[in-house]
């Protein structure tokens, strides 16, 4: 499949800025529509725009490190990197954009802030299959249908059943993860999972897991 304006590994930068977002995930060849607002991240966004398009989407973790006034959040150590694909600027002085997933990456350092926002020195390489075109994941799409709809249900969530039912594998293996309100250990567990099938796994473990404490019944996954 050809992606014209996907970047090879050696294009990817050293050093990135990254939005910190609790409970947002952004997957490879996934989409992510955001609001911006913040003046950091209003700063960060037109950076961006200027050199490369990316941003790093990477989610908070429990600690927090510095002095009384200056405590920043710690993050997790494995992000994914979003290139700006479509933006359009509000008259209240809001950027709207779409990112859309690229290639994860580890977090080998911080280095100084620029205009308010972070930036993190990364390291691609552990993820250089992301920028291959995605499998299908294997698993049981019956099995996975019958737990998504019942964990729909469960949390009174609604969304397009019948758009779910036409949706390939792939697009479900990506969409899932990133709409469902799991916890962010949750989420991240599902960000690092080795590849698509991997990933289902554990979107199917975790609908499993949910349905199971809510009835007191444990169910089985099906390989």
């Amino acid at each position: 499949m050809e992606r014209p304006f996907h970047p090879r590994l050696e294009d990817l930068p050293a050093l990135l800025p990254v939005f910190p977002l609790s409970g947002v995930l952004l997957l490879p060849e996934s989409r992510l529509p955001l609001n911006i607002f913040e003046p950091r991240y209003l700063a960060m966004v037109q950076d961006a725009l200027g050199w490369g398009r990316l941003i790093g989407m990477v989610q908070p973790g429990d600690g927090r490190r510095g002095g009384i006034g200056k405590a920043v959040p710690d993050l997790f150590e494995t992000g994914c990197a979003g290139r700006i694909s479509a933006f359009s600027e509000t008259e209240d002085g809001r950027i709207l954009l779409t990112l859309t997933g690229v290639c994860r990456f580890a977090i080998t350092s911080e280095v100084d802030s620029q205009r308010g926002y972070r930036r993190m020195a990364v390291d691609w390489t552990p993820f250089r299959n992301d920028l291959t075109p995605a499998a299908d994941p294997e698993w049981d799409r019956a099995h996975l249908l019958s737990m998504l709809k019942a964990y729909l249900k469960l949390k009174n969530i609604e969304l397009n059943w019948k758009a779910i039912e036409a949706a390939s594998d792939l697009a479900l293996a990506l969409s899932m993860p990133m709409v469902l309100p799991f916890d962010v250990r949750e989420k991240q567990a599902m960000l690092e999972a080795a590849d698509t099938t991997q990933r289902g796994q554990t979107l199917l473990a975790l609908l499993e897991m949910a349905l199971a404490e809510a009835t007191g019944h444990r169910t089985t996954t099906k390989q």
